[in-house]
């Protein structure tokens, strides 16, 4: 099993959101949450004072999954996040080693 952490443009959730589904993933935990990478923020002018915006609003989601369904979720995510630009995101995969459903007590695989 893996834990797979995507960080995207905010804008982009809902076009995320249809393609996990569309790859029949069930489930999705998403935050709304502030950072930076290359983009590293930029400058805006509010009520006429200029001030630089160092952290931009991200989405990051967090998708438990079966470990052959990697592949085919990255694609899918990669697809309906990308816009070409600078701050598109990162998708960053982890091992996850035990998974259980509070309500019935199933493990692992059975859990997702």
């Amino acid at each position: 099993m893996k834990m797979l952490t995507a960080i995207i443009k905010p804008f982009k959730l809902d076009e995320v959101r249809e393609a996990i589904m569309n790859a029949g993933i069930a489930g999705v935990t998403v935050s709304e949450v502030k950072g930076f990478g290359r983009q590293k923020g930029h400058t805006e002018l509010y009520r006429g004072a200029e001030y630089q915006v160092d952290f931009l609003p991200k989405v990051k989601l967090e998708i438990a999954i079966k470990t052959e369904d990697v592949e085919r979720l990255v694609e899918a995510i990669c697809a309906a996040a990308n816009t070409g630009k600078v701050g598109d995101g990162k998708i960053f995969i982890h091992p996850l080693e035990q998974v259980v459903r509070i309500r019935t007590g199933e493990l692992d695989e059975e859990a997702l």
